[in-house]
């Protein structure tokens, strides 16, 4: 894996957990109402509403967002970058084993939106746990 796609992994890791931490836990109800946003709702179909429940995901997305940015600013650190990329994984995987066994409660939009959504983070995540290439010095032969 190349620098670039490194940042690039990382950068949209961070924007994740910003806007969904940010959204949860400062505005519980208007998260589970709206999120993901974009004039789509997603949380309803899951059950009642539970403020609880709504900031401890917004605190754990801010956790990871602050982790993120952390690494971010280390990017070159293979084994910061490899282990944040482990945590968002875990998480990762387990969000979406959820989410695929529960999309018959969702229109075929939002079911599409679901995977690739929840598949584009899965994949930033795991290309952060690989090394990085070695920079070849000795040029064209």
């Amino acid at each position: 894996m190349n620098t670039r796609i490194r940042y690039g992994g990382l950068g949209l890791l961070a924007v994740t957990g910003l806007y969904t931490g940010v959204w949860a836990y400062f505005s519980p109800k208007g998260w589970y109402a709206h999120f993901p946003g974009f004039g789509l709702s997603r949380l309803p179909q899951l059950g009642p509403y539970n403020e609880h429940l709504a900031k401890d995901t917004g605190a754990m997305f801010l956790a990871l967002a602050v982790l993120t940015a952390v690494t971010l600013r280390q990017a070159r650190d293979d084994r910061l970058v490899r282990t944040t990329g482990a945590v968002w994984l875990v998480f990762g995987v387990l969000h979406f084993g959820y989410h695929v066994q529960h999309l018959d409660m969702y229109g075929t939009r939002d079911q599409v939106l679901n995977v690739v959504t929840l598949s584009a983070l899965l994949l930033a995540s795991a290309l952060l746990v690989l090394p990085v290439a070695p920079v070849r010095r000795d040029g064209p032969r």
